[in-house]
């Protein structure tokens, strides 16, 4: 864990940057959940999070006697390649932990930045 800052964590994943690209004027967010990770930028990250809150609008299958847990809902990502099937107790927990990294990001950002004036 050495190479890594994390930056936020949760049940379902971790976000962090990596130690070496930290150096870098803007270095991508690792988030990393179940067996995927994603390198982002804060801009994908933002866009990301846009993704869940629309997909938390769709509904499950009608015939679905499990909705918390049945992985029916297409959560779209920053590739556009790429979208990832999810139950709605993930898709809450994966939106918590991209909120919750854009939060911590940004934060730090604002104290760094208001810390020079």
């Amino acid at each position: 864990m050495n190479a890594i800052d994390r930056i936020y964590s949760n049940e379902v994943g971790i976000s962090f940057f990596w130690k070496k690209q930290q150096s870098a004027s803007f270095p991508k967010i690792q988030l990393v959940f179940r067996d995927i990770g994603f390198l982002l930028t804060l801009n994908e990250l933002k866009d990301f999070s846009d993704a869940c809150s629309i997909t938390e609008q769709s509904q499950c299958c009608n015939q679905c006697v499990n909705e918390i847990n049945c992985r029916s809902l297409l959560l779209r990502t920053p590739s556009d390649k790429i979208d990832l099937a999810v139950s709605k107790k993930e898709l809450e927990q994966v939106h918590e932990l991209i909120n919750g990294t854009i939060f911590r990001i940004e934060l730090q950002h604002w104290v760094t930045t208001s810390g020079l004036n």
